[in-house]
Order: C-alpha cells, then sequence, then structure tokens
C-alpha cells in the first residue's frame, strides 16, 4: 500500500515521504480500515514535528482521523492507533474506539467529524456549561476547529463572536466571509481590529460569557480583558505556539474561570461520554444544525503539502486526503 511516513522530525513539507509499504497487521482488539478519507488536524503538525504529547516510534505515518470501511464493510470514523496513522490507504484502530459515520455526512465531512466537534461539544456543553443566550466568542473562528466551536454554538442558541486573522498572505477564501458563513453574529480581525473594545461594544460592555481559544498566546491574553463576569475561557490548544502563563489574580479580581480542555482524556477515562457525544452530534448532523466545512479535498500525492499549509495557518475549515484521489 501507499502511505506517507516521517523517518526523522521536522516540518511536514521536508519530513513526509510518500512510500510503498506493507499492509499494518492489527493487533488483538484492532481493526484494519481502508482509508476513504483522512482529515489533517494540528496534531499532524505537532507529530511531525515531535511536539506532540505522543511520540510514535520512527518511521511513523501521521494522521490521527479518518472515515474507513471495515472489512465487512462498515462505514465508520475512527483515530486511528499511531504508528499506523490516517495519512495512508490503510490504517488500525481500537475496535472499541470506532463509531458509525452519520449518513448526513459525506466520507470527507465524515473524516472531519470526530475530534473537532467532540472537542468543540466537551468543551462548550461539559467544561462551559454553555447556555442559551449567552454571548461566545471563538478564536481562529474560520479554522477546522474554531469552525466546529461556531457551529456548535449557534446550535446551542448562543450568539457568536468570531475571531480571525491569520498570516496575511494566508491565501484561500477570505476568513471573515467563512466565519461569517459559518453562522458567525459578528466578525473581528484581530490584524486590523480592537478585539477588546469590539466584544464590549458588541456586548454593551458586559464581554464575552464563553470564550473558546484554540490558539493562546495573545489570543488568550486579549479574551482576559473582554471575559464577562464569571464567565468561562476554554483553553483547547496553542496554535500560535505560545502557551500563557494566567495572572490568577486577574482571574480572582473578574470572577472568571480558566478551564483546560484535554479530549483525548474522555476516551480513556469515560468512553460512555464519548459515544453519547457522537450521538449527540449524529442527531445535529442529521438536521442540519452542523456541517463540517471542508475546504480543500486532495489526492494521496497533496498530503504532505496539505499537512504543511495546515502548519502555516493559511487554511481555512478542514482539508482532507482522499487516498483515491476522488471528492467523496
Amino acid at each position: 500500500m501507499q502511505a506517507w511516513r516521517v523517518h526523522r522530525n521536522g516540518e511536514p513539507g521536508e519530513v513526509m515521504r510518500l512510500e510503498e509499504t506493507e499492509r499494518p497487521e492489527p493487533a488483538d482488539g484492532q481493526v484494519l480500515l481502508r482509508v476513504r478519507a483522512a482529515n489533517i488536524n494540528f496534531p499532524d503538525v505537532l507529530l511531525c514535528r515531535g511536539q506532540y504529547q505522543v511520540r510514535p516510534p520512527l518511521p511513523f505515518t501521521p494522521g490521527v482521523e479518518i472515515c474507513g470501511e471495515t472489512e465487512d464493510g462498515r462505514r465508520v470514523i475512527a483515530t486511528p492507533a499511531l504508528p499506523y496513522g490516517g495519512l495512508s490507504e490503510y490504517a488500525v484502530a481500537d475496535e472499541a474506539a470506532i463509531l458509525p459515520a452519520p449518513e448526513a455526512l459525506d466520507d470527507a465531512e465524515a473524516a472531519a467529524l470526530r475530534i473537532g466537534y467532540q472537542t468543540g461539544w466537551f468543551g462548550l456543553h461539559r467544561r462551559a456549561r454553555l447556555r442559551a443566550g449567552e454571548t461566545l466568542l471563538v478564536h481562529a473562528a474560520a479554522g477546522g476547529v474554531g469552525s466546529a466551536a461556531v457551529q456548535l454554538g449557534k446550535a446551542a442558541g448562543a450568539t457568536v463572536i468570531g475571531v480571525v486573522g491569520g498570516p496575511v498572505t494566508g491565501g484561500g477564501p477570505d476568513k471573515a466571509r467563512v466565519a461569517l458563513e459559518l453562522g458567525c453574529d459578528l466578525v473581528i480581525d484581530r490584524r486590523t481590529d480592537d478585539l477588546v473594545a469590539a466584544v464590549k461594544e458588541a456586548t454593551g460592555g458586559r464581554g464575552a460569557d464563553v470564550v473558546y481559544d484554540p490558539v493562546g498566546g495573545e489570543a488568550f491574553d486579549r479574551s482576559t480583558k473582554c471575559v464577562a463576569f464569571e464567565g468561562r475561557i476554554v483553553v483547547v490548544g496553542f496554535a500560535s505556539g505560545a502557551i500563557p502563563s494566567p495572572a490568577l489574580g486577574h482571574a480572582l479580581v473578574k470572577n472568571y474561570s480558566i478551564l483546560g480542555l484535554h479530549w483525548g482524556l474522555y476516551a480513556a477515562k469515560d468512553p460512555a461520554a464519548v459515544a453519547a457525544c457522537h450521538e449527540e452530534l449524529t442527531a445535529l448532523a442529521t438536521r442540519g444544525a452542523i456541517k463540517p466545512l471542508i475546504s480543500e479535498r486532495v489526492p494521496m500525492k497533496g498530503a504532505a503539502d496539505a499537512v504543511q499549509r495546515v502548519a502555516d495557518g493559511i487554511t481555512t475549515g478542514r482539508v482532507v486526503v482522499l487516498p483515491e484521489g476522488t471528492a467523496r
């Protein structure tokens, strides 16, 4: 089979190589999956760089989220078991962790449902307890993780303020337009707008009740200045590369909460909650309340370039690799 493999750590575009290799052999409790679509996530970037919390032995195949097909013909979504990741024609996954792919979503959309939307659902509902009528501020609202939070926030009845930005040489669809199309009630461009002033103006001075932050760094610092009384800041990741050091005295003075979210812990410690969340997400997809934004569907040969563009922050929505090179 063909698979992208990493033999040394570094930037994805430099260290990923497309090779012919043997199909992986599933261990006890695992299943072999034919990859129908593989969604690119920022953890794939970190895996290539050797900066992810899991460091598989070299060489390994990146790709942490797929829509695949079991040998008995079931269409499923899964997080492959490294080192046999999803940027390949075949992958392996733990049998207990695979979930049925929603019929309402095509292969590329289903491949982008698990990590981003489960992270968003647990972050907004389990951690922040988002309520209808509240104001939700989403950083990187046009990106893969942020776009899921925007849709979930609207489905929950919140007013959603999206923050966009990224490199000036971003390319692709305009991020502000994408965020509006996703459902944001207001979009703030962090490069040209005063984020704090804009949020306070939009909320009558109150601030955002919930902040969803997959960026870190300056985004977190600004969020603390425009979070509401008894607001909640959900820390999802650090795509900016800068991990902030919270000023806890400031949190005490303003009465806001800082909540961490590591979705993978739920899969390990509360798998029943993950299954229940998937049922909720499937129901939302069935009625059209959520639909992963797939900005690009690329063939297998374009995977390394696609992962590098995700690393560079110049993509919108989700970029999905289709091993057979067809749009599904």
